[in-house]
């Protein structure tokens, strides 16, 4: 009987996992024109979802001076800030995203250290 109940439980585990891999991401970037620093954070963020995310994102990028009602709507203080709205916990992270390690922990692709 425990043998069945811990393989059931190992292909639960499994299958949580596989979906975990799954998982959609939805990301948006909002940037104060295009600027270098806007620039430099959108190719950025998305080197690191083609690389890490490849088919399973959407990355919206959004210029708060073309959109201001929709920055207001996010509280936005600063640009460039990338929110990953899905899979919760919804995050934030601040800069020209050139830390690649910080982007990774922030979408939970990595483990904090």
């Amino acid at each position: 009987m425990a043998k069945k109940v811990s393989d059931a439980l190992k292909r639960s585990l499994e299958k949580a996992a596989a979906r975990q891999g799954k998982q959609k991401y939805s990301l948006r970037l909002y940037v104060a024109g295009m600027t270098p620093r806007s620039t430099e954070a959108i190719a950025n963020v998305t080197a690191v979802c083609e690389a890490h995310l490849a088919d399973r994102y959407e990355l919206e990028i959004i210029d708060i001076y073309q959109q201001p009602v929709l920055a207001k709507g996010e509280q936005i203080i600063a640009a460039p800030t990338l929110i990953k709205r899905l899979p919760l916990p919804l995050r934030r992270l601040i800069g020209n995203m050139s830390q690649k390690d910080r982007i990774l922990v922030g979408l939970d692709l990595r483990p904090k250290k």
